[in-house]
């Protein structure tokens, strides 16, 4: 698996491809820097391309990932339907985990699969999994590195209406 690492405001990230498809990508994580700067490889141009919008994202620049060629056979239909929909709920805005099980059909207890799926997204940030909260508007868990501090880092930095609890 090829991989860029990616210096952006709130640290480096990596983006992960084979072929033509993105099969990762990792938030910052101290921890993994170095062996990520170190085990580079080459990236054709659609991946630096992919890389500069991930850098005007962190900084402010809001883009859209939606266009992303991901590397769907690496996670189940559910998942897929699960980040279809998050592709779609754009930055400053935040859905509830039972929203998206409500557009994906499901009674009120699947609010618990998406969040699982959502926390077995391989593509944080660019497929948003960060913008899903609970019912209630609190924040709940965030699998990437940093945990819920990342997920209100950049909820905060797209400018999503945060309310103290």
């Amino acid at each position: 698996m090829n991989r860029l690492p990616i210096k952006t405001n709130l640290g480096t990230c990596t983006l992960l491809w084979e072929g033509e498809r993105v099969t990762g990508f990792r938030l910052p994580d101290v921890r993994e820097r170095d062996a990520d700067a170190a085990s580079a490889a080459p990236a054709p141009a659609w991946i630096t391309a992919l890389a500069t919008r991930v850098q005007a994202h962190m900084s402010g620049d809001m883009q859209d990932f939606a266009d992303v060629q991901f590397d769907w056979e690496r996670v189940g239909e559910f998942q897929r339907n699960v980040y279809r929909i998050a592709l779609g709920v754009k930055p400053g805005i935040t859905w509830s985990y039972g929203q998206v099980a409500n557009a994906l059909g499901m009674p009120p207890g699947g609010a618990r699969s998406v969040g699982t799926a959502l926390g077995q997204n391989p593509w944080p940030l660019l497929v948003p999994c960060h913008r899903f909260i609970s019912a209630d508007g609190k924040m709940t868990g965030f699998s990437a590195p940093g945990g819920i501090k990342t997920k209100l880092k950049l909820l905060a930095l797209e400018g999503a209406q945060l309310f103290a609890e």
